[in-house]
């Protein structure tokens, strides 16, 4: 009974050690790999930015972003209205705020 034991015992410490060295080496790999993945994606972004950059005529910024259309009198006061008729402006407050607009 006693070599079964040990046999066992031994069993265990063999397996526990190979579980603790394959999961250390799991992490290594998964840490080695985002590592790399992390790298590969800096290096397609930094290639894409150059590519547009050389697309570009010399000298040319790059396009700067659509400015948003100015609401027309109108536009401004239907929303007036529609807040005005929520509750959220009170009467005179929509007054004040038309005379701006109007005038």
């Amino acid at each position: 009974m006693p070599g079964l034991l040990r046999g066992i015992a031994r069993t265990a410490v063999v397996a526990g050690t190979a579980s603790a060295v394959a999961g250390r080496v799991q992490r290594h790999q998964a840490k080695k790999f985002a590592d790399r993945d992390a790298q590969t994606y800096a290096d397609r972004e930094q290639a894409y930015e150059q590519e547009m950059a050389e697309r570009r005529p010399y000298g040319q910024a790059a396009p700067a972003p659509a400015a948003a259309p100015q609401p027309t009198m109108v536009d401004q006061l239907r929303q007036l209205a529609d807040l005005r008729d929520k509750g959220i402006l009170t009467d005179e407050e929509f007054n004040a705020q038309k005379a701006r607009i109007l005038s």
